[in-house]
């Protein structure tokens, strides 16, 4: 037996439950790990609400986390009782111990400890292939990044200054401006102050970025569009002030040929190679010290409700993890 925090149906931050539940052994290519972080994602506030509908009722919640491995099923090759391992884009993480595909693990790297991993998997490799794939930032590109003193927010400065991309940062206050400047923006811009897309041209003497990377969705939608330079690429991957309204695509014409693209992290981890090769990538980043994960929040898992409702209120910045 072991503790997990489930939810019986949608809504707010009070549907979470700490509960007793059954973990059991591992089967065919399979382990059991005892996790020593989980993170905390706008996912899981999406799936606790009911905005991404989930298969089934009761739930453990949560995408990412990290432990040791306490046993080996049958047919594993590479991993063994002892090793440090951690994952992303797998429901259930909320949970002190928990059975999980052996080919959704990945050892972690000596410079790396658990819990900085349980904070970077899934923000790190959001980052990653925000970067490398939707929009491959190249030396001398200008992007704008949203929500950048978030999680995804300050590794994304971070990974692009290192690149060679000059970084506009978005945030919603004056502390969140100066953690951002710290974690490589070269410019800030306040949401609720100012023109957002005004204050882009001004920076960028009218030409715009090539690329925004907006995870707040609705609220941004337009700002981002009208941030672009001609045959610029948003890249709209999240909906922190909820999803974006259905657009006409003939918009985009006059405002630059521009594009607009919809990704999700659960395609860039499907298979083994790409989830190995973003991870390949991130461990790289962060034991070579390009990327410096912030956790700047923990709770007890037993309080995974005041961390949601933090979440939601935009009180966190950087990443936070749960710990059973």
């Amino acid at each position: 037996m072991t503790h997990a925090v489930r939810i019986h149906d949608t809504g707010g931050a009070d549907r979470l439950r700490w509960e007793t539940i059954e973990v059991g052994d591992p089967g065919s290519g399979e382990v059991r790990i005892r996790q020593s972080a989980v993170g905390l994602n706008f996912i899981d506030v999406y799936m606790r609400s009911g905005l991404y509908p989930l298969p089934s009722l009761p739930a453990v919640l949560g995408m990412e986390g990290a432990g040791v491995v306490e046993s080996v099923g049958p047919d594993v090759d590479g991993l063994c009782e002892g090793d440090r391992v951690a994952y992303c884009m797998v429901p259930g993480a909320y949970c002190e111990s928990r059975v999980i595909r052996a080919d959704r693990l990945l050892k972690l790297p000596d410079g790396i400890d658990e819990r900085t991993a349980a904070a970077m998997m899934l923000k790190g490799l959001t980052a990653h292939y925000l970067l490398f794939r939707s929009h491959a930032v190249k030396p001398g590109d200008r992007i704008l990044v949203m929500a950048a003193a978030g999680g995804v927010g300050l590794i994304l400065c971070q990974w692009a200054r290192h690149l060679g991309a000059e970084v506009i940062g978005c945030v919603g206050s004056g502390s969140k401006a100066e953690l951002a400047l710290a974690n490589g923006a070269h410019h800030v811009i306040l949401y609720d102050r100012e023109d957002v897309a005004g204050r882009v041209r001004e920076i960028t003497r009218g030409s715009g970025v090539a690329a925004v990377y907006d995870s707040v969705g609705q609220a941004t939608f337009e700002a981002s569009l009208d941030s672009l330079q001609p045959f610029g690429v948003l890249v709209t991957y999240g909906n922190a002030s909820g999803p974006v309204e259905p657009f006409s695509p003939a918009i985009l014409a006059p405002k630059g040929s521009l594009y607009v693209t919809r990704p999700t992290l659960a395609t860039h981890v499907a298979t083994r190679e790409l989830l190995a090769e973003g991870a390949e990538r991130l461990f790289h980043a962060v034991n070579d010290g390009i990327v410096n994960i912030a956790i700047n929040q923990s709770y007890p898992l037993s309080d995974t409700a005041r961390a949601h409702l933090d979440l939601e209120s935009r009180a966190t910045t950087g990443s936070t993890v749960l710990i059973p």
